[in-house]
């Protein structure tokens, strides 16, 4: 019966063998930590599924295949450091891509179509599971992140010529971040308070969060490089900013569904503006207030 494929189409069909046993596992890794029991039937039921197309593959190859355990240690790791909404939006969104390669072999396969759609169907199953907390507060981390990247690397920017010494910036900035974190954190918590909102303290934390972990991002490369390496040290900090916008927004571009290049030229766009603003005005501080520390 495996005379009838071509070396390509063996591939392809060990190639899907794989993934399907793989996102099995992961599905059901992904399960287990689940505490939710609607969102941990469905994610079994899953799991289940995608091991009996692999069992498919292997009627048809007469192989067996492994997961791939680099696999299932990455998609891991994202569930717990992203949530297990991302990871199974980012999985559901390539093997979607991977079904359109399965009609190569629609007409040496005979139930290929009851395969299709049921890989369609996951993502239908899928959407009435997606109940995740932190994807509840999206909206108060950006608030944090936003706030953060703009104030802070204006902030940074700016003492940097004005100060020209990595520590003294360093200092002004972990000052300026912390206290920022903590006023961020209490006006949002305010605002959630006044608009009625039951989650005020949860989505004050949230944006506090946000702020800080970008605060320590961006303040660390004047903590590395030496005192008189103040401008390797800025451009570091904006090289940082820009892969902390990247991965927000892609995050969020999965997680929500939403446009990714639109989102992340505008947040890069504004930060990037104001850090050359900011820098500028450091600049000209330094020189007309004649500033040499």
């Amino acid at each position: 019966m495996q005379e009838q494929y071509t070396p390509y189409e063996k591939n392809l069909m060990r190639k899907y063998q794989r993934d399907e046993i793989t996102a099995s596992v992961i599905y059901k890794n992904i399960a287990a930590r689940e505490k939710n029991p609607h969102n941990k039937e469905v994610l079994l039921k899953i799991s289940s599924e995608e091991h009996e197309h692999a069992l498919l593959w292997e009627r048809y190859l007469g192989e067996k295949a492994k997961p791939s355990r680099a696999k299932i240690l990455c998609y891991g790791l994202m569930s717990i450091l992203f949530g297990y909404t991302f990871v199974i939006k980012l999985m559901e969104k390539n093997e979607y891509q991977g079904i359109e390669d399965m009609h190569l072999l629609q007409d040496k396969i005979s139930n290929i179509n009851d395969i299709i759609a049921q890989e369609k169907a996951h993502e239908a199953a899928l959407i009435d599971l997606l109940d995740e907390e932190r994807l509840k507060y999206v909206g108060a981390m950006v608030l944090g992140l936003n706030d953060a990247l703009v104030e802070l690397t204006g902030t940074i920017a700016g003492l940097t010529l004005a100060l020209a010494n990595t520590r003294l910036v360093a200092l002004a900035g972990i000052i300026t971040g912390i206290s920022a974190t903590l006023s961020m954190a209490a006006s949002n918590y305010l605002a959630e308070r006044a608009s009625g909102s039951k989650d005020a303290l949860k989505a004050s934390i949230y944006t506090g969060i946000a702020y800080l972990i970008t605060v320590v991002l961006l303040v660390a490369p004047y903590l590395i490089y030496p005192q008189d390496m103040y401008l390797a040290a800025l451009f570091t900090m904006l090289a940082i900013m820009i892969l902390i916008i990247f991965i927000f927004n892609y995050y969020v571009s999965v997680a929500k569904s939403l446009p990714f290049f639109k989102r992340f030229g505008e947040m890069a766009g504004i930060s990037l503006g104001v850090a050359i603003i900011s820098f500028v005005i450091g600049l000209l501080a330094r020189y007309f207030l004649n500033i040499d520390i």
